[in-house]
């Protein structure tokens, strides 16, 4: 495996109103992340500081996992769904990624993942296809061994 480029972690401009707020969990450099690049993990929180849910930006290509699990991950929990907070997240996060020379985001989803398919929609990010998921990647049990995958270009 080659050596990976030297990575430097910037420091973050989030904006500290509104909902949700993006608090930074941890920096995972590559060699420890089991993506195989480098990651942001922050956790969506309301104003008062509840937990929403979570969003990665993964910085980088790695061709056996980023083109499955995507750039950008998120989840956001049940009881504060239907709120968009996916979407501002990702708002939040674009501007992180084209600091570090990222010209589009993949972000992909479970083919009948309705929500999220529609939070990338109105992110702008353009449908690119759906590709079929190697046996030894893995998924959520019960989970089609498909993704939709999403491109998404930062301005």
């Amino acid at each position: 495996m080659p050596t990976p480029e030297p990575f430097e972690f910037l420091g973050l401009a989030l904006p500290p109103d509104g909902d949700p707020r993006l608090v930074l969990g941890e920096c995972t450099p590559a060699a420890g992340s089991p993506w195989g690049v480098p990651a942001y993990s922050f956790r969506m929180q309301s104003p008062a500081g509840e937990y929403l849910g979570r969003i990665r930006l993964r910085v980088g290509w790695s061709e056996d996992v980023i083109r499955y699990a995507g750039q950008v991950g998120y989840a956001v929990e049940p009881a504060h769904r239907g709120h968009r907070y996916a979407e501002r997240a990702c708002r939040l996060i674009m501007p992180l990624a084209k600091r570090h020379g990222m010209t589009s985001l993949w972000i992909t989803c479970q083919p009948d993942n309705l929500p999220s398919r529609r939070t990338l929609e109105r992110l702008g990010a353009e449908c690119v296809g759906v590709i079929g998921v190697p046996a030894a990647y893995p998924l959520d049990a019960g989970a089609e061994r498909k993704k939709m995958c999403f491109k998404l270009g930062l301005q």
